[in-house]
């Protein structure tokens, strides 16, 4: 009896999860058993203009070309322009003062090693559309919709 019982309840939930299946919301453009044609590279938006930032602790996005910058244990291509000793040569934005900090908030002559990485966390702007519509929504605006 109880062999019967939960065969027919494994049963049942077999095909309850089938059928929910059908119905999943994706971003891609075919069916899941289907292997579409892969979208073509983006193109880097190569336009040195900072774009505006969707969050206040957002990490600014790349408004350059990247390919072949060395970012590793031996050398940091971005600290070549971005160093709080190159940017009166290079006229390129500082890196953020925290990214001189240590954990316990010591200042330290060059970048920490925490922030080593710039690629961890930067990425470059590419011309895209986004996949999905952002409804984000900045405090600064929430404020001011509750003060109307």
């Amino acid at each position: 009896m109880k062999t019967k019982l939960t065969a027919s309840l494994l049963l049942a939930l077999a095909f309850s999860v089938g059928a929910l299946s059908q119905n999943i919301a994706t971003t891609r453009d075919a069916a899941i058993n289907i292997e579409p044609d892969p979208p073509k590279i983006p193109r880097v938006d190569n336009s040195d203009v900072k774009r505006k930032r969707a969050y206040p602790m957002q990490p600014p996005t790349i408004p350059h070309k990247i390919d072949n910058y060395q970012v590793d244990l031996n050398a940091n291509k971005c600290m070549s322009c971005h160093s709080r000793r190159q940017t009166p040569d290079s006229q390129a934005p500082m890196v953020s003062v925290t990214h001189y900090m240590d954990r316990d908030g010591n200042f330290l002559a060059d970048i920490s090693s925490r922030r080593y990485f710039c690629n961890q966390c930067h990425v470059v702007q590419l011309d895209v559309k986004p996949q999905l519509n952002n409804e984000f929504v900045d405090i600064d605006e929430l404020l001011r919709s509750a003060r109307d």
